[in-house]
């Protein structure tokens, strides 16, 4: 495969080198049009599942590119859209044509509209809000429409300062009733005054974002979004990275992550965390979540924070990252709907805490092992010097020397990583045999063996995944799923991501290209599939044993997202299901039978309704009374869950030996150990998992004096 993509690569270089584009201007029409040309060629070469840009694909464009410019419907007219409708079916022939007039007319209008914007929103805020008004906001805004008229469009505008003054003016009374509690000498202001200071807090943080957002915004960043409106019709992994978003791209990748470490993504709007480094600040302090939104950035140094709404993701980062050791506090709405304000002090991720680690705990008079992997990591300069399979064989071998009896694996919220690093980590459980098949357009397929006939552990293994555990956790799980080697214990399925991307430096594309940086693309260029023959994509890999979590009805997974490859399958590899003495079927009904008549996961199951039903809210009062009732009855209703983060196993998980004499040297080390073994012992899921051992171990010792007696 490597050698086809090299004589493409040549064809590439070959097809653009006699183009003669040679303006050098930031803002050049000539740029744009030799990067449509690179990407269309590109999109409908090397994707994996090309698809034919036509009518059809340029009325999907169309909705796509105006979800992204203008997803609340705060700046155009519905007027607008009708007169840009005219190219709805016509983008397919501009793009073919390397045409960016509809983009150019589009543009204009927008800039246009968002000046507009910035008097009506000042002029609103002029005057004071009537919270004594029974009147709500509508924020349904895939199915509102547009406005007809300049009035029509004020009251949009009003209704949604309101709710945002409303919700400071709530926080300003209840700030000012705890002053109170605290100090009876404190001076109380009145309604009027609490709602002007609701409503000027607002103005700030709008002229901020206008100021530092929208009117930092060039041309070339808008035509970004136009482009990716384009690309992201193939699949949501294809993406366009503009020359400053590829800098941030590759710092990611390199492995240097500062600030909160977390990753952030741009939906509708808003700023969505979807994934915590371990080992990061946002990590360590335990308050963030995947799924978290964050409104709101406010510096150390400064007395008004920023708003993220509308922002996007690169212009949040650089909000958010800062020095080590300075301070930064988030306005978060979590995932539950209640909106928190959370400090976190900016540090560099510690790469220790990305790698894998090891816990051992007696049950039973049994001693059972514990690897969490957080990433299927790998030096990709030098694979041997350090990899997640590797680590994981040193630790299977230290477990055994303490006498271990069982292994766990969790690989939740594990995203993926490297290919041979699973391969390699499959490896460690099976003799040999295939891992997983890999599969290109016009190619037959690959499949990828584990070739080392070695078995570093061939006692029980239980899998935990999530939601989150995607790519190579999901070829782990598969694998041993097929192969009966492990139980897999999660949620009803994995992420779903059965596709392999490749970046692509635009810029070797075009031979003598004077036209300046023209960035990358990341392109889907692969499916892989189970040895089953089944692909992950969409439907993931369905756990053994199904258990409700906080993921369980929220939409985080491959099939949540926008144009995602369809499931689809080949021929099985040839393989051997594990031969062995343990009783699958029975453990697995067992397992079910214990987690049908747990409460704790009742209550989970409780909560993720409850977290779902919130997030499908779509209408808010804005009468003072209603609203603040509304926010008492969510405050009432979700402490009912606090006895989630309460329970307890009464199980102690320890480190292994040779980590235990680091401690002498390492105190922080002893503390994040310890953080994470009380975080063990309070996991049902982990609690669940070692159950299964004990009955597999059962099961095989049983099962082995019946085979000897026979």
């Amino acid at each position: 495969m490597k050698r086809n993509y090299k004589v493409m690569l040549l064809a590439l270089l070959l097809a653009f080198a006699s183009c003669s584009f040679t303006t050098k201007t930031i803002d050049d029409p000539d740029k744009d049009k030799l990067l449509v040309q690179v990407i269309t060629y590109l999109l409908e070469q090397v994707h994996f599942d090309p698809k034919s840009i036509d009518d059809d694909f340029s009325t999907h464009v169309f909705k796509s590119y105006f979800e992204q410019i203008d997803p609340y419907k705060r700046y155009f007219y519905k007027s607008d859209i009708d007169e840009f409708r005219k190219f709805e079916t016509e983008l397919d022939d501009q793009l073919k044509k390397y045409d960016v007039s509809f983009f150019n007319l589009t543009h204009e209008r927008l800039v246009k509209r968002i000046e507009e914007s910035k008097a009506i929103y000042r002029e609103i805020l002029t005057k004071p809000f009537d919270f004594t008004i029974d009147e709500e906001f509508n924020a349904d805004y895939e199915n509102i429409d547009y406005v007809n008229t300049k009035k029509e469009l004020k009251d949009r505008w009003r209704k949604q300062l309101k709710l945002w003054t409303i919700s400071n003016y709530t926080d300003l009374i209840e700030e000012q009733d705890q002053n109170l509690i605290n100090d009876s000498s404190y001076v109380t202001k009145t309604n009027v005054e609490l709602e002007q200071e609701a409503r000027e807090s607002v103005l700030k943080l709008i002229d901020r974002y206008y100021e530092d957002g929208l009117e930092g915004l060039e041309r070339k960043d808008w035509f970004s979004r136009y482009v990716n409106a384009v690309v992201e019709e193939f699949d949501p992994h294809t993406f366009y990275f503009a020359p400053d978003d590829r800098d941030a791209f590759d710092q990611e990748i390199s492995g240097k992550l500062e600030g909160i470490g977390a990753r952030l993504s741009s939906q509708f709007d808003n700023i969505k965390i979807v994934e915590l480094i371990s080992g990061g600040p946002a990590w360590r302090g335990q308050e963030l979540e995947v799924g978290d939104i964050i409104l709101k950035v406010k510096q150390e140094d400064e007395e008004e924070p920023v708003s993220l709404i509308g922002m996007r993701t690169d212009d949040a980062v650089k909000y958010i990252k800062g020095p080590k050791g300075t301070k930064v506090t988030l306005t978060v709405k979590k995932v539950d709907g209640t909106i928190r304000d959370i400090e976190i002090i900016r540090d560099v991720v510690e790469i220790e805490e990305t790698y894998a680690r090891t816990s051992i705990v007696k049950k039973a008079d049994k001693n059972f092992g514990v690897i969490y992997l957080p990433k299927f990591y790998a030096d990709f300069d030098d694979y041997k010097n350090r990899n997640a399979a590797s680590d994981i064989k040193v630790e299977i071998e230290r477990l055994k020397e303490q006498g271990m009896e069982g292994l766990v694996l969790d690989l939740r919220d594990n995203g993926g990583g490297s290919l041979q690093a699973v391969i390699d980590l499959a490896g460690l459980f099976i003799k040999d045999g295939p891992i997983v098949q890999v599969r290109a357009t016009g190619e037959p397929k690959e499949v990828l063996k584990d070739r080392d006939r070695s078995i570093i552990w061939d006692g029980p293994l239980v899998i935990l995944v999530n939601e989150l555990s995607a790519s190579a956790s999901e070829i782990m799980a598969a694998a041993m799923q097929d192969y009966k080697r492990a139980i897999i214990i999660g949620g009803k399925q994995t992420y779903g991501k059965g596709t392999v991307q490749q970046v692509m430096d635009l810029n070797r594309m075009v031979r003598n290209n004077t036209n300046g940086d023209l960035g990358a693309l990341k392109l889907t260029i692969q499916k892989y599939y189970r040895i089953n023959g089944g692909s992950v994509q969409l439907e993931g890999v369905k756990s053994d044993v199904v258990v409700p979590d906080r993921w369980s009805f929220i939409p985080v997974g491959e099939k949540d997202w926008e144009n995602p490859l369809p499931w689809d399958e080949i021929d099985a590899a040839n393989y051997k299901v594990w031969d062995s003495y343990f009783d699958y079927d029975s453990t697995i009904a067992n397992s079910k039978e214990r987690m049908s008549n747990n409460d704790q996961l009742k209550l989970i199951e409780q909560y993720a309704m409850w977290v779902k039903n919130n997030m499908d809210i779509k209408s808010y009062s804005l009468n003072y009374e209603k609203y603040k009732a509304n926010l008492d009855k969510n405050e009432t209703e979700v402490k009912k869950f606090d006895k989630i983060s309460n329970y307890q196993t009464n199980l102690t998980f320890e480190s292994l030996a040779y980590e235990k004499n680091l401690f002498k040297q390492d105190s922080v080390l002893k503390i994040k150990r310890e953080r994470w073994h009380e975080s063990l012992s309070k996991d049902v899921y982990i609690e669940e998992a070692l159950n299964v051992l004990e009955d597999l171990k059962m099961s095989y010792s049983i099962n082995k004096v019946a085979a000897v007696k026979d």
